[in-house]
C-alpha cells in the first residue's frame, strides 16, 4: 500500500509539473502603487483585450500566471487605468521579473523575448519624444523629417536584425496617430513579407504571424498594383492577375476574349449561387463561342469554401480569388461599391451593369 501511495504522489507530482509547464509567470512590482487594482491584457491579432484584473500588496507586488502554449509566444499588458505600465512576450514556461513606476517606465529581466519587445518600444518612445519636443520648438518641415528618417531606419534594422523573433511585429504596426505609420511607404511591403517568411520558419502556428500575413500580403497587393500603375500605358481598363481555381495566375489581358465581364460575387452567398445557375451559366453557354469570357472574383477570404462552391457548381468560367476579401485590391481598382457588381469590357472600354441590369434579358442587352 505504500508504495502504491509513493506513485500515487509520483504522479501527481507529474501531472502538476506539466500544468506548470503550461504557464508563464509575470512577477511584477510598480513602485509608488501600493494595494492598488491593476489591469492584465493580451494582444489579440492586433486588438488588446482584457484578461483579468490584480491587486498589488502593500508593496506594490503582485504575481500572476498566464497560459501560454507550446511554441506560440503570447503579448501580454499591465495597466494602470490608461497608462501602459509595462509589455511583455512570455514563452511557455517562462518567469518574467518587471519592475515598472506609475508613468509606464519598467524594467523587465527573465525573458529574451520581452527584453527585445522593450528595446523596440523605447526606440519608438524616444522618436515620439522627439517629435513633441521638435514641434514645440517650432523645428522647420526638414527637421521632422530627418527625426521620421533617423527612426526609419533605426526600425528597419531592429526589424532585419531580430526576424526571428514577434517582438517585431509591433515595430511594424508603430502609429503615432491616424495614418502616421512608421512603415507607411508602398515598398515597406517588402519587409512586412520577407519578415512574415521569416517568422513562419519559427512560429507556424502563431496568430500573430498569421495577422502578419493578411496584412503582407495586403501590402504586396497594393506595392504591386502601384507598380502596374506607374509603368502601365494608357488603357482602357485595370489589369488584373490574381490566382484561380487551379492555382494559376489569371491575367486579365491574356484571355483573348471579345468581350470579357468581370463578375464580383460572394460564394458564401446563397443568392449568389443561385444567380450562377439561373443566370451566368445560360449565358455563358450562348455567348461564349461568341467571344464572351467570365473572370469572377470572389470576396469570401475562405479559399476553401470558395473552391469547393465552384466546383459543386462546376462553374466553367474564369475563377479567381486572392484570399483578401473586401480587403482585395481589385475592388478598389474597378472602384467596387458593393457586392455583387458587374464590369463589362469590351473593345470600347469598361462599362458597369447596375444592379437592375444583372437580369438575364437585361444583360443579355447589353452583350448584343
Amino acid at each position: 500500500m505504500k508504495s502504491f501511495r509513493i506513485i500515487a504522489t509520483a504522479v501527481l507530482a507529474l501531472a502538476l509539473s506539466a500544468c506548470q509547464g503550461g504557464k508563464a509567470t509575470i512577477d511584477c512590482t510598480v513602485k509608488d502603487a501600493p494595494s492598488q487594482k491593476l489591469v492584465i491584457s493580451q494582444l489579440n491579432g492586433t486588438i488588446t483585450e482584457v484578461m483579468d484584473t490584480v491587486r498589488t500588496d502593500a508593496a506594490g507586488h503582485f504575481t500572476y500566471k498566464l497560459k501560454v502554449r507550446e511554441g506560440n509566444p503570447e503579448f501580454f499588458y499591465v495597466y494602470k487605468g490608461g497608462t501602459r505600465l509595462a509589455s511583455v512576450l512570455l514563452e511557455k514556461g517562462e518567469s518574467v521579473v518587471v519592475e515598472a513606476d506609475t508613468l509606464g517606465n519598467f524594467e523587465v529581466s527573465g525573458s529574451a523575448g520581452s527584453i527585445l519587445l522593450k528595446e523596440g518600444d523605447d526606440n519608438f518612445r524616444t522618436f515620439v519624444s522627439n517629435l513633441y519636443a521638435l514641434s514645440a520648438a517650432g523645428a522647420e518641415p526638414n527637421e521632422i523629417a530627418k527625426e521620421y528618417i533617423r527612426h526609419y531606419r533605426e526600425a528597419v534594422k531592429f526589424v532585419l536584425v531580430n526576424n526571428k523573433s514577434l517582438a517585431v511585429i509591433p515595430v511594424l504596426y508603430e502609429n503615432i496617430g491616424g495614418s502616421t505609420a512608421t512603415f507607411s511607404g508602398v515598398s515597406d511591403a517588402l519587409i512586412f513579407r520577407s519578415t512574415c517568411d521569416s517568422l513562419k520558419t519559427v512560429y507556424p502556428e502563431s496568430k500573430y504571424v498569421k495577422a502578419l500575413e493578411k496584412e503582407a500580403a495586403r501590402r504586396i497587393n497594393l506595392f504591386e498594383m502601384s507598380n502596374r500603375l506607374n509603368s502601365a500605358e494608357e488603357r482602357a481598363y485595370p489589369m488584373l492577375r490574381m490566382p484561380s481555381i487551379d492555382g494559376t495566375m489569371a491575367d486579365i489581358d491574356s484571355l483573348g476574349s471579345k468581350m470579357t465581364l468581370v463578375y464580383f460575387w460572394d460564394d458564401s452567398d446563397a443568392t449568389h449561387k443561385m444567380y450562377n445557375l439561373d443566370v451566368l451559366k445560360p449565358i455563358y453557354e450562348k455567348y461564349h463561342p461568341l467571344g464572351l469570357e467570365i473572370y469572377a472574383i470572389s470576396v469570401n477570404a475562405d479559399k476553401v469554401a470558395w473552391a469547393q462552391t465552384v466546383k459543386a457548381q462546376e462553374l466553367p468560367w474564369i475563377n479567381v480569388n486572392d484570399g483578401l476579401g473586401t480587403a482585395s485590391g481589385s475592388l478598389f481598382s474597378f472602384n467596387i461599391q458593393s457586392i455583387p457588381s458587374m464590369v463589362l469590357i469590351s473593345a470600347d472600354g469598361t462599362e458597369p451593369i447596375p444592379g437592375e441590369r444583372q437580369l438575364k434579358a437585361e444583360l443579355e442587352k447589353a452583350l448584343k
